[in-house]
């Protein structure tokens, strides 16, 4: 993944010459993704071992889907999609995405909703999710990063949407706990008077 890309090849060349089979524009085109894309892989894998082998499973799936992009959209997003799916798909086969664990500050969330997608990118953060309970973490990344529904991720996972919605919830908070300890954010100041009333 440190190889650099030509960037004056087109997306639509690199396309059309991997539709042919040509494995130059292959390996380009596989060097000028891949760094990103496993960057979202590590967000859904346990460690790098298993991201790398996610990464390979997916573009093995770009190059035999290539012919069916239509341009629509941006030819990066179409791989993501790929690669998020080739995530699913394989955690899924190894995997139980029903779990429940029980938070006492599960209901007393501070990070905002809009924050999350910007925080997430960090390295630090990255690890963080990485220690989440596999649940969690592919409930958030899908929700908070690739803007999938409680709905469409239930279908996704196998799972009742009010099931994504709850450990959603405990992910945010699970993570909020574990970014304050390493002193990533800090945990907001609480107002007097919700102090001396515990509401």
């Amino acid at each position: 993944m440190s190889s650099i890309s030509n960037q004056s090849i087109s997306d639509n060349d690199l396309i059309e010459g991997c539709i042919k089979g040509d494995r130059k524009m292959q390996r380009e085109l596989y060097n000028r993704f891949a760094p990103k894309m496993y960057g979202v892989c590590l967000r859904y894998a346990a460690n790098a071992e298993e991201a790398e082998d996610i990464l390979q499973e997916g573009f093995i799936m770009v190059f035999k889907k290539i012919s069916s992009f239509r341009g629509e959209g941006s030819f990066e997003g179409w791989i993501r999609r790929i690669i998020v799916h080739t995530c699913i798909n394989i955690l899924k086969k190894n995997k139980k995405f029903n779990e429940s664990v029980d938070l006492i500050h599960a209901n007393s969330l501070h990070m905002r909703e809009d924050a999350i997608p910007s925080i997430i990118q960090a390295k630090q953060v990255i690890e963080c999710i990485r220690l989440l309970p596999i649940g969690y973490r592919t409930v958030l990344n899908l929700y908070a990063i690739e803007g999938f529904s409680h709905r469409e991720i239930g279908t996704m996972l196998d799972i009742e949407e009010s099931t994504s919605r709850s450990q959603y919830t405990r992910a945010k908070a699970m993570l909020e706990e574990m970014l304050i300890r390493k002193k990533i954010i800090h945990r907001p100041k609480e107002h007097p008077l919700v102090a001396a009333t515990g509401l």
